[in-house]
């Protein structure tokens, strides 16, 4: 009776002498929510981050609505109400010096569409559209008398441009001066054209990746239903289709970049690139399958203890089905977090 006993209060310990664990990881936690709603308040609060979105000019305007004056500098405070555009002089010779556009840049009411050649053209398409695109202080019927018009006004040719989405800048729609523009505008990264490519990739191939998706979905339900009665069978099928999609895929990449490098019509850079990337993938893709055979030959006699928890999340999920849409409210909540963060970051860049 004793020794029942005993194994009894053993059992139900757990439950009897509850207590609150892992308390300085708690308390650290809740400093690091502290700090994190600190930062963001004085973001907030000390950010600018509309200077972004909205574009400024530079003199300290920002595009598109009215300004108050800032001491020490000339033409600020500015009312920019229906000046929503970014412009720059020398939209096609955009360089970078200590972490600024070298290229004065003013807020104007519509971004050129035809390319103007001439101070005429300049003054001719401010007249006709109320968008003036030399500095301030400069009258338009001085834009072909004054001496300095060639230092006040953009460099010419002006090519023809178009605002873009959300950051209101005018994109010159010249080729030749596109990819040097784009790698400024966008986090001013050397690479702009691959991460264009990739881009434009993702974005033509957006309804096989939807579909792949749904039909990811269709399959993950379908095996958690099939966990439930045929959980052995399900594991060591899922085991033998993953290392033989392994092994083809690894296989397959290896064929294409031996097929590619021996291709004597390989002569754009485009292709010579996608060279280098079927080799990477290739290595990767070898370096992922022999890791994963060698766990699985090392981990082999413990498969049915995978068998066994599967056993119990088929029952768990069985009990509470709701379970199924955890993933779906964490991602939301992740998306929500990391456009809060966005927006901090944003504002902490602007806040000087």
């Amino acid at each position: 009776d004793s020794r029942d006993s005993i194994s009894e209060l053993q059992e139900w310990r757990p439950v009897v002498y509850r207590k609150c664990t892992d308390t300085l990881w708690l308390l650290l936690f809740c400093l690091f929510w502290a700090g994190l709603m600190f930062i963001s308040g004085y973001a907030v609060v000390a950010g600018a981050a509309e200077r972004l979105v909205l574009g400024y000019d530079s003199f300290g305007n920002i595009c598109g609505r009215k300004n108050t004056p800032v001491e020490g500098a000339n033409l600020s405070g500015l009312d920019m109400t229906n000046k929503k555009y970014v412009f720059f002089l020398n939209s096609c010779g955009l360089e970078i010096q200590s972490l600024k556009i070298s290229s004065l840049s003013l807020c104007v009411s519509s971004c050129p569409q035809e390319q103007l050649n001439s101070l005429e053209d300049l003054q001719s398409f401010a007249r006709n559209n109320g968008s003036f695109l030399c500095i301030y202080n400069l009258n338009v019927s001085n834009y072909t008398l004054n001496p300095k018009a060639a230092q006040l006004c953009p460099t010419l040719p002006v090519p023809p441009s178009k605002s873009f989405p959300l950051f209101n800048r005018c994109v010159p729609q010249n080729p030749e001066c596109y990819s040097k523009y784009a790698s400024v505008l966008i986090s001013m990264v050397n690479e702009m054209d691959v991460f264009h490519r990739i881009l434009s990739g993702i974005l033509a191939g957006r309804d096989t990746v939807i579909g792949l998706s749904v039909l990811a979905l269709a399959f993950s339900l379908m095996l958690v239903l099939a966990f439930r009665f045929i959980q052995t069978l399900v594991i060591h099928t899922l085991i033998a289709l993953l290392v033989f999609g392994l092994l083809f895929i690894s296989g397959v990449l290896w064929w294409l970049h031996y097929d590619y490098r021996n291709d004597p019509s390989t002569e754009l850079e485009t292709e010579k690139e996608n060279v280098k990337f079927l080799l990477g993938y290739a290595i990767f893709s070898t370096i992922v399958t022999v890791v994963l055979l060698f766990l699985i030959f090392v981990l082999r006699k413990r498969l049915q203890f995978a068998v066994q928890l599967f056993c119990i999340v088929g029952k768990i999920i069985g009990r509470i089905p709701f379970l199924l849409f955890q993933p779906l409210w964490t991602f939301l909540i992740l998306i929500v977090f990391w456009v809060f963060w966005v927006a901090v970051l944003l504002s902490l860049g602007t806040a000087g």
